[in-house]
């Protein structure tokens, strides 16, 4: 398949089922849940941009998810490509074009998956060495908690 073939664009009603589906043919749903649609949904309704890549029949072959406040950050939480069209540069255009939809202002941000870490210098981004985190916490309450 030539990245030529590869159709770019916004796509906000994505559906879980799809997002669902390329995370798994990537190597993405490791570390994503995949066996929760509605987890999903919120994943895909709360997203800033949902930029995907499809074949010449439809099928989505990759997507990018970000959150940006399209002024200063844009934070790439989600790069998945089907691994049977990796090394295509079909991932590169997701990033440029995400990055694109954001701002060329924003910083692009991510954190990169353990088999990608060599894979984000090599097309640009510089590694930064004070990313802190505080994992998520299994819960069966998903309310929003209220701030007051």
């Amino acid at each position: 398949m030539s990245p030529t073939r590869i159709k770019y664009q916004l796509e906000p009603e994505l559906t879980s089922q799809e997002f669902a589906d390329v995370l798994n043919r990537s190597t993405l749903a490791l570390r994503r849940p995949v066996d929760d649609l509605m987890r999903l949904d919120e994943m895909l309704s709360n997203a800033s941009i949902v930029l995907t890549a499809r074949d010449e029949t439809g099928l989505l072959v990759g997507v990018s998810r970000a959150l940006s406040d399209f002024s200063y950050c844009t934070y790439l939480s989600d790069l998945a490509v089907d691994v049977s069209c990796q090394r295509q540069g079909i991932g590169k255009t997701l990033i440029e074009k995400t990055h694109h939809a954001a701002g060329l202002q924003t910083t692009l941000i991510l954190l990169a998956a353990p088999a990608a870490q060599e894979y984000y210098p090599h097309i640009g981004f510089q590694k930064h060495d004070s990313c802190w985190l505080i994992s998520a916490q299994a819960s069966p309450n998903t309310e929003k908690k209220s701030l007051a």
